[in-house]
């Protein structure tokens, strides 16, 4: 393994593997969390991973990673939950959509499977987010 000498961090390429389609539209808007009345969305992905979803089954809590491609990747202090009465807080401290590397991380419940459209529920990501990648919810003692 290469050991960095130049003190920069190198570059990765990510894909996504599809989209989001969901009502919401509006960031200021939008629940902060699935889990405070995020309606349900579509998961809409590329035919290249076709294969990758065959296992998927409703009833299933899956967590979606996300590009929050609306997210402001110069910020690096946020109030929490966007509440100016509580202090300016390090964003790796928050689950600030604004932050360097603006990955979502989205824990939700798989209603259906229809080819390469999963419908779930509980996702508080915006219309058009890309998806990146999706990872079972573990139970203690499953070996995934």
């Amino acid at each position: 393994m290469e050991q960095e000498t130049s003190g920069e961090c190198p570059q990765y390429d990510l894909r996504p593997i599809g989209r989001v389609e969901s009502p919401l539209r509006d960031p200021a808007t939008a629940p902060k969390q699935g889990d405070e009345g995020a309606p349900e969305a579509t998961l809409v992905f590329v035919p290249e991973v076709k294969d990758g979803l065959h296992d998927l089954r409703p009833g299933t809590d899956v967590l979606v990673l996300t590009w929050l491609h609306r997210a402001d990747r110069d910020v690096l202090a946020v109030h929490p939950r966007d509440d100016r009465t509580r202090p300016l807080t390090g964003v790796f401290s928050t689950r600030s959509p604004d932050r360097p590397n603006p990955i979502g991380l989205h824990r939700v419940r798989i209603l259906t499977v229809d080819g390469l459209r999963i419908r779930v529920a509980d996702l508080e990501a915006l219309d058009g987010t890309p998806v990146l990648d999706l990872k079972p919810v573990l139970d203690p003692g499953t070996d995934r």
